[in-house]
């Protein structure tokens, strides 16, 4: 039998959940609804209807104080609901509350194991909605915001059918999923060219008309051919090989624009060079010479080969660190899309070296302004949607997980109306060795089992590789997006963990892009081929084909290869953590990637041709600079500096974003010394996270970024030398050592390869290639290892008769240590009399700037970055640090000297006066000539930072910078009063507690 369950507020409380989900209706959906009653619903299978009864005595189910539960359906509001909508998961897909409740069930009622196996609860939501005027809208709101239908269903009944039949009825959702072993045969022997891209186009392959060929020639090869034959496969390829290789072959995941052949003109310059792919040349290259170059005091272990980058922390443990992003799915389903991101990533460091501990989140979005307005072209989401589902789906992926959000930040920009763009990074913790071995190696061996733990797989994520390697259309698959479960995924991280420090495998990965095609199939390389048999797969629900169980990318999965000694005791272990883990086949040495169901071939594949067979890309890039007027900045209006800057204070790159950090648990785990937002009343911004991750000792892990796509309109290569200071300036703010540094880049590109969609693409291309050169040259000036790193290329949506554009963006983030967390450095100012120096030199850089598009005026100064000053400069602060002689440091980026001054200000919620005719500017001071006051003030000259210090501590601490551009401006006062004058002018003299409500107005809604 089944018995409902409805649990809602007691008459007198407030129906919290339901407000906010009426304040979501309105506001995501512009929607004028009267308001949401929330009631939830448990659907309890295999119990009697005393026993049901009994749940509902023991308070099994809800919280007697603030809640009332009941078998039959609760009474209606008064003034009544329209319309009742419920919404509750499809079959197979996991409900953890539910499984949570059928163990508080079996507990309650003393269950014995046979019936406590067969009981079940199923858990559902019912939004009761008043003022809505019709039918068609009630669907609306449970298809546009309230129901995600790839996982769940709803129902709706008017008020008049739910008086005349009142509840749902009571449906269980049990299910044992089954497979298809069908498997069709492709001919692609039959198509010429244009029905081989239409094929391609069909089935989201993502593939380019010489890929398809090359694929054709393969299955034509007479060797091949036999083998197949032998194997007992079609001469045709299958459905399952066809899309192995096109995830294989994706952008997404071969990077096939960054291993191009590129010719590259400089028509500035009159240069013309040929580049044989950027990431060896670039990025690996220049990681190679600088590792080189540390001699011995190279602190890289594992860099480009694992799912995460690994470098040595202290003499006990190393780091890991993997940013990606997870623009495409978060484009359509954003809560979704954003959930998977974070979930996803944390599974990087789990499956890096033999299994890293997690430690911490980073999460950086990109979006257009939530004040958007006019009419959306097709399949776009509104920005404040995208915004909130984004936010909403990482504070859930992270806060469910237990791991702490320490460091992060919001870009806002027009353009990425077409695609957000969501970057999520963990880091992760691994002891020296594990189970006597180091633990930053692993290897598949011949006869290591295959064994695939954690969640079931369904059709979500199918497609998720290559839908993420082609543009956002109005056709994209919503089945591309995969679901996150971060209750499963913890389960299973912490079985493990235990697994791991018990020796019982020799490698593990993360079932991501391509399911087990991607994570068998690389593994696979170690050993030389496996025998996977996808019949023993478990999955959600019936009905998979062969190549959709290989290919989906349903999350909470890890592929491990555990030697056959091992395989009872992992296999126990898991039941008894009560983690799903299945063998699937076996670690070969065939040289043959070998798929079957049951013992029916799906696929055979030799290696070399599925990971190396891709043709390789040539494409043509021209750079000539674009041609930007200068235009003079308009007059200061009437009320002052004053009032601009708190307007600058306001904007959305600068202003507040604690209504979204207040969101991350950033304290979890206990080891977080700097936090998001610090000063007296913590709601200043800080510059970097900084953790001790061993609480036993002294070092501090640090960790920041740097992102300034603006500047990419002006020149990508100044972007990337902007993204990479304000990076490693961020770090060194807080104290680390600017010589501990190892960097993680991740490019998000538009299309950059010339076609009929994109005839700029030679100079997309070429933004490209200035923005890499940049990457090698500034990481050398700082010998700065890049340890990891992940590109998106096609970061652009067509649609409603027109295309759209990202702005070429970069997130370079940089994990870095210090030697004593406990000397850590907060931005905010300390205490009056402190004084305020300004290190590094302000040149007339307004390009991109915050305040040219606040004032409507337009520069071509984009600024410049001088890494050898700067690289002084950075390691004199951190001495200054390491001495105590610093009370608080800041970076200055977005909005330059006026805007880091208040920021410090408002930390520390106490006044300054500052000169800033003694700034230093191009080697000089400010005076009355040269700069403009607007200049002075917003200029975001790269490679500056202000530092606070104690009188007593002055003559120490300009030693350390003599010769340098440093100066002091003035002094940290107890008036609360931020004064800047000029010489003897006085500029602005503003009110703290005026700049702090100004500062986080803009995103207190």
């Amino acid at each position: 039998m089944l018995f409902r369950v409805e649990v809602g507020p007691r008459p007198g409380v407030r129906d919290v959940m339901g407000e906010k989900t009426a304040r979501k209706i309105r506001s995501e959906l512009g929607l004028a609804i009267g308001g949401v009653d929330l009631v939830r619903v448990f659907t309890l299978e295999g119990l009697t209807r005393d026993e049901a009864a009994r749940l509902l005595t023991a308070h099994a189910l809800h919280d007697p104080v603030l809640h009332e539960a009941s078998l039959a359906p609760l009474p209606l509001s008064d003034p009544a609901p329209d319309f009742i909508l419920e919404v509750s998961f499809r079959p197979g897909v996991t409900d953890n509350e539910g499984r949570t409740a059928s163990e508080t069930a079996a507990l309650v009622l003393g269950l014995p194991p046979d019936k406590a196996a067969q009981a079940a609860v199923y858990t559902a939501a019912q939004y009761r909605l008043r003022g809505t005027p019709d039918l068609d809208t009630a669907r609306r709101i449970g298809r546009d915001l309230l129901a995600n239908e790839l996982i769940q269903r709803f129902e709706i009944k008017s008020l008049a059918q739910w008086r005349d039949e009142p509840g749902f009825t009571a449906r269980a959702a049990r299910v044992t999923g089954q497979a298809s072993d069908d498997v069709a045969a492709i001919d692609l022997f039959a198509m010429d060219d244009a029905a081989l891209m239409a094929f391609s186009r069909d089935n989201v392959l993502a593939l380019s008309l010489v890929e398809m060929r090359a694929i054709r020639d393969h299955y034509a090869d007479p060797a091949v051919a036999q083998a197949r034959k032998t194997a007992g496969l079609p001469v045709l390829p299958t459905d399952a090989e066809i899309e192995v290789l096109a995830q294989t072959w994706s952008e997404h995941c071969k990077h096939k624009i960054f291993s191009a052949d590129i010719d590259y003109q400089d028509r500035e310059k009159g240069l013309r060079t040929s580049l044989t792919s950027l990431y060896k040349t670039c990025i690996q290259g220049s990681t190679k010479d600088i590792r080189r170059e540390l001699g011995e005091n190279d602190f890289c272990l594992s860099v480009f080969t694992d799912n995460a980058g690994v470098v040595r922390f202290t003499d006990t443990h190393h780091a890991c660190i993997k940013v990606e992003t997870h623009n495409s799915p978060s484009a359509l389903d954003p809560y979704g899309g954003a959930l998977t991101g974070i979930v996803g990533v944390n599974r990087d460091p789990m499956g890096t070296g033999i299994g890293a501990n997690l430690l911490c989140n980073t999460d950086v979005f990109c979006f257009a302004s939530p004040f958007h307005e006019g009419a959306l072209p097709p399949r776009l989401l509104h920005p404040r949607r995208v915004f909130e589902g984004v936010r909403e789906g990482v504070e859930h992926g992270g806060n469910k997980s237990g791991i702490p959000t320490v460091n992060g930040s919001i870009v806002f920009d027009e353009r990425y109306l077409g695609k957000p763009l969501v970057f999520c990074g963990t880091v992760g913790l691994l002891p020296v060795t594990v189970a006597g071995r180091p633990s930053h190696l692993k290897h598949a061996c011949p006869g290591d089992a295959i064994v695939m733990t954690g969640g079931r797989i369904g059709k979500d994520g199918i497609h998720g590789a290559t839908f993420s390697s082609e543009e956002l259309h109005e056709g994209s698959p919503a089945t591309a997006v995969q679901i996150g479960d971060p209750i499963t995924q913890r389960k299973m991280y912490d079985f493990l963990i235990r697994a791991r420090d018990m020796g019982l495998y020799n490698a593990i990965t993360d079932n991501g892009a391509g399911g087990l095609s991607s994570s068998v199939g690389e593994m696979a390389q170690d050993s030389g081929g496996c025998d996977l048999d996808l019949s023993k797969a478990p999955l959600k629900y019936d009905g998979l084909r062969p190549w959709e169980v290989l290919l989906s990318e349903a999350q909470e999965r890890m592929t491990l290869a555990v030697p056959q000694a091992h395989l009872k005791t992992f296999l126990d272990l898991a039941r008894e953590m009560d983690v799903l883990a299945t063998q699937l086949g076996t670690f070969t040495d065939s040289g043959v990637f070998f798929v079957r169901h049951g013992e029916k071939p799906v696929a055979r594949l030799p290696m070399d041709f599925m990971h190396h067979g891709a043709p390789t890309m040539a494409l043509s890039a021209v750079w000539e600079r674009p041609d930007v007027a200068a235009t003079d900045a308009p007059r200061v209006p009437s009320d002052g500096q004053g009032a601009l800057l708190k307007r600058m204070l306001g904007r959305l790159n600068i202003c507040s974003k604690d209504y979204v950090v207040r969101q991350y648990d950033h304290e979890v785990k206990g080891a977080s010394v700097v936090k998001p937002m610090v000063g007296v009343r913590r709601d200043g911004p800080s510059d970097a996270g900084v953790l001790r991750p061993v609480l036993s000792r002294p070092e501090g892990l640090v960790l920041s970024h740097g992102i300034c796509p603006k500047y990419s309109d002006l020149d990508a290569y100044w972007m990337m030398a902007n993204a990479i200071d304000e990076a490693v300036r961020n770090a060194v703010a807080v104290g680390a050592d600017p010589d501990r540094l190892a960097g993680v880049d991740n490019f998000c590109w538009c299309d950059p390869v010339v076609s009929e969609k994109t005839p700029d693409g030679r100079y997309k291309l070429a933004q490209l290639v200035r923005a890499n050169l940049a990457l090698s040259h500034f990481c050398r000036a700082y010998r700065l290892p890049c340890v990891s790193g992940k590109d998106s290329m096609k970061n652009d949506y067509t649609g409603g008769g027109q295309k759209i554009s990202i702005p070429p963006t970069v997130l370079f983030t940089v994990m870095g240590s210090m030697p004593e967390a406990h000397k850590a450095v907060t931005s905010d100012f300390k205490k009056p009399g402190d004084l305020v120096y300004l290190l590094g030199t302000t040149a007339p850089e307004c390009g991109g700037s915050e305040i040219a598009a606040e004032m409507g005026f337009s520069s071509p100064a984009v600024p410049h970055v001088d890494a050898l000053a700067a690289a002084m400069r950075y390691r004199a602060l951190y001495a200054a640090i390491r001495q105590g002689l610093v009370t608080a440091c800041h970076d200055l980026s977005d909005g330059g000297l006026g805007v880091a001054l208040a920021e410090m200000a408002i930390g520390g919620r106490l006044g300054c006066q500052a000169d800033l005719a003694l700034a230093p500017t191009a080697g000089i001071h400010a005076g009355e000539g040269g700069m403009s006051d607007i200049e002075l003030l917003y200029a975001e000259s790269a490679g500056r930072l202000l530092a606070t210090v104690s009188p007593g501590d002055r003559e120490a601490f300009e030693a350390l910078f003599a010769g340098q551009a440093a100066s002091c401006l003035g002094r940290v006062t107890e008036t609360g009063e931020l004064a800047l004058a000029r010489g003897g002018r006085i500029l602005a003299r503003e009110n703290v507690e005026d700049l702090a409500l100004a500062f986080a107005k803009t995103l207190s809604w």
